[in-house]
């Protein structure tokens, strides 16, 4: 199994429980790493044979600032649902960060992985 990869993608986003929270866009950082087979691309070196991640970007940066969840797991979880369905990916394992929300802590929040790493 291969692996794309993007770090640190910078988004922005209503999150929190807080009432405060609900009313300012929040920057998040997601590192997402996705399974998928290079071979076909690096091949005919066609991006139309690859997974775009500048797609994928695009993808998740739309479906984050058009989001107004409360906790950065619902958030995640729909990323990777998102990313599965869209770009027919059959593993991913997925980071999303909430810097600032802890005043002793650099950033918050969860990692998942959903779909199997063997296929």
């Amino acid at each position: 199994m291969d692996i794309v990869f993007l770090r640190q993608l910078q988004l922005e986003a209503v999150i929190g429980v807080y009432d405060w929270e609900r009313k300012i866009r929040q920057p998040l950082r997601m590192d997402l790493e996705i399974a998928t087979d290079v071979r076909r691309a690096a091949a005919s070196d066609r991006i139309q044979d690859a997974l775009d991640y500048h797609a994928v970007a695009r993808c998740i940066t739309e479906y984050v600032a058009g989001s107004e969840f409360q906790l950065v797991e619902t958030l995640a979880e729909g990323c990777a649902d998102l990313i599965l369905r869209e770009f027919s990916a059959s593993w991913l394992r997925l980071s999303l960060h909430k810097p600032g929300a802890l005043e002793n802590a650099s950033s918050v929040g969860v990692v998942i992985e959903r779909g199997s790493r063997n296929q």
